[in-house]
């Protein structure tokens, strides 16, 4: 599991987080004939409230409506615009990040060199997989609609790489099937439920689902990362899967506060979130372990996934969404920008290379502060922070 995981990092990051050029308009759920175009309300006086931390996925909500808004200030809409369209450009990068697998394994498949797909950890894979999806659901709920192009390339890249897999018997077909399964219905459902077309009832059973899931890998690839110093055991994710069963179970039958429920409904985000920041100290543990496997990291991707998340970052903190805030700043930061500076550190790449990636990257996340800050109207970029974190 270890070894799988490590050997996907790559991978794992490229699919996160965690988005257009690349841009696929889609129809209002409302209206299926009118483009929808998602706004936030623009007011300085009369804008939405930030929520807590906790609260990140509360659902789109119709008080966000542009009819229902007033008084929008020019400067708020462009930027609600732009961080829209930033999000939405990080498809590129993470787009180059992902077609170069995709183009080796089919090469390998045409040369009839199916043994080379073995090295391809697709239980790794499956672990991002479940991930993009819980993110896809995520940003479903939300109507964040480039961060829904994003986690849908990831999973679509991903199943491509597994049907791969299988065409060269690298991967069990009894697996495949259920991961076929898994990404059909998840893409369906998700999809239904954007456009308001889902039962209730079954989104509430595939919130469930998702949250098993990824609670149930979180602690066992965590666990996973530190074998062979401890011993390598399934216990983690199999005492994580009880207690997801037993939280989902007891929310559900009203046995747990509303404080209780609301942070239940909240742990599928979350823990796909901290599933694609654990990669970055994956990465991180093996370069100290083995400092001349640096040598094999690339500064292109590694640059890439900063770009990639980087891009992200504005959205986050316009809208107020800490999770994805979290997410994107954390990989940006560790995972992109920490592996150039082991790279760096170990004279793998330029000085003038570290000191543009460096000054771009913070340079980026000042802009973005700043520009926060002056369209809400603050004194101070520490209030957009302190909203980010606490709310109004």
């Amino acid at each position: 599991m270890a070894r799988s995981l490590l050997a996907s990092n790559y991978h794992l990051t490229a699919n996160s987080l965690l988005f257009k050029p690349l841009f696929f308009p889609l129809s209002s759920p409302q209206n299926p004939k009118t483009p929808r175009v998602f706004f936030f309300n623009t007011s300085l006086h009369h804008r939405f409230k930030p929520c807590l931390a906790l609260d990140s996925d509360v659902p789109y909500s119709r008080s966000q409506e542009p009819g229902k808004r007033l008084g929008r200030s020019k400067s708020f809409e462009d930027w609600d615009w732009w961080t829209a369209k930033f999000a939405g450009a990080s498809n590129v990068p993470f787009l180059l990040l992902q077609l170069p697998q995709i183009t080796l394994n089919a090469q390998n498949l045409l040369a009839g060199n199916k043994s080379a797909l073995l090295a391809v950890p697709w239980l790794g894979m499956f672990t991002c997989l479940l991930g993009n999806l819980s993110l896809l659901s995520y940003f479903a709920k939300k109507r964040e609609t480039e961060a829904i192009v994003v986690q849908t390339l990831g999973v679509v890249s991903a199943y491509v790489v597994f049907v791969q897999l299988a065409m060269a018997e690298a991967m069990p077909l009894s697996y495949f099937t259920v991961t076929s399964v898994v990404v059909g219905a998840g893409l369906v459902l998700n999809f239904m439920n954007y456009f308001n077309f889902l039962n209730g009832g079954i989104w509430q059973f595939w919130e469930d689902f998702i949250t098993v899931g990824g609670l149930s890998a979180l602690p066992q690839v965590i666990w996973s990362t530190f074998v062979p110093f401890i011993p390598n055991s399934i216990l983690p994710g199999a005492v994580a899967f009880v207690m997801a069963v037993l939280a989902v179970v007891m929310a559900r039958i009203g046995k747990l506060p509303e404080k209780g429920i609301k942070f239940v409904g909240s742990i599928s985000g979350w823990t796909a979130t901290l599933l694609f920041m654990w990669m970055p100290i994956t990465q991180m543990w093996t370069n100290l372990l083995n400092p001349d496997n640096i040598k094999g990291l690339s500064a292109v991707s590694m640059l890439l996934a900063m770009i990639g998340n980087g891009l992200m970052i504005p959205r986050a903190l316009f809208i107020r969404d800490f999770m994805w805030f979290t997410g994107s700043a954390w990989a940006s930061i560790l995972y992109g920008w920490g592996n150039l500076v082991c790279l760096y550190c170990f004279n793998s790449i330029s000085r003038e290379f570290f000191l543009a990636a460096t000054l771009g990257l913070y340079g980026w996340i000042g802009t973005a502060l700043w520009r926060d800050t002056k369209v809400y109207g603050f004194n101070s970029p520490l209030r957009s922070l302190k909203e980010l974190v606490f709310g109004s």
